[in-house]
C-alpha cells in the first residue's frame, strides 16, 4: 500500500518555526486531489491542520493553525509541505501527512476521506 513520508519534525523553542515536509515513498499513477496534516497529542484526538485541494491549491486550516501555519504544495513531485510558525507548546504533537486520490472534495473532517497516511513526525515544542 502507498505510503506517505514525513520529515522535517524536532525540538524546537516555543515561538520557533518548523517545515514539514511530506512525500510518497513510491510514485504512483494518479495524482493526489488533497493532501493534508492532521496531528494528535497525547491522550487527544486525531486534528485536521492544513488541506490543500491539489488541482486548484485551494487551502483550509484547522482553528489552531489559522494565521500560524501555511500548507503548500509541489505538484510536480507530490509533496506537501508546512510551514509552522510562532510555534505554541500546545503544538506540541505527532503530525501525519494524508492523502486520498478519488472524488473533488478536500476537508480537514472526517478523518475518514483519507486513504493513505504517513507514519507521522514529532513536533515537540518547549518553553
Amino acid at each position: 500500500q502507498l505510503q506517505l513520508d514525513e520529515s522535517g519534525g524536532g525540538s524546537v523553542q516555543a515561538g520557533g518555526s518548523l517545515r514539514l515536509s511530506c512525500a510518497e515513498s513510491e510514485p504512483i499513477e494518479g495524482v493526489p486531489v488533497c493532501m493534508a496534516w492532521f496531528r494528535q497529542a497525547p491522550g487527544t484526538e486525531r486534528e485536521g491542520v492544513a488541506a490543500i485541494y491539489t488541482k486548484s491549491g485551494s487551502r483550509s486550516y484547522g482553528d489552531s493553525a489559522t494565521g500560524r501555519f501555511t500548507i503548500s504544495q509541489d505538484p510536480a513531485k507530490n509533496t506537501v509541505y508546512l510551514q509552522m510558525n510562532s510555534l505554541k507548546l500546545e503544538d506540541t504533537a505527532i503530525y501525519f501527512c494524508a492523502a486520498h486520490y478519488r472524488g473533488s472534495i478536500c476537508r480537514l473532517s472526517p478523518s475518514t476521506d483519507y486513504d493513505y497516511w504517513g507514519q507521522g513526525t514529532q513536533v515537540t515544542v518547549s518553553s
